[in-house]
């Protein structure tokens, strides 16, 4: 197993693989990770509002709803600069 290891690197080439599935995917799951954030985030403040004070549900709705027009547009994709 080790001689296998020792010749195997010979035949690599640092920067060959091309890396356009790895970015992709890379790509996918921040978008997943950013806007499931964004959602969790308006549900806790919904539930909170709702459940944990006096201001009841319609107050929490309007503030869920606030906070994720902010997050949209805060969150959303921008332009390039490359």
């Amino acid at each position: 197993m080790a001689k296998q290891a020792a010749t195997t690197p010979a035949s690599y080439h640092h920067g060959d693989m091309p890396v356009v599935e790895h970015t992709e995917t890379y790509v996918s799951v921040m978008g997943l990770f950013k806007w499931g954030a964004l959602g969790v985030a308006d549900l806790l403040i919904l539930l909170t509002f709702w459940f944990c004070t006096p201001a009841g549900f319609m107050t929490g709705l309007v503030v869920a709803v606030l906070v994720g027009i902010v997050g949209v547009v805060a969150l959303r994709s921008k332009p390039s600069a490359h």
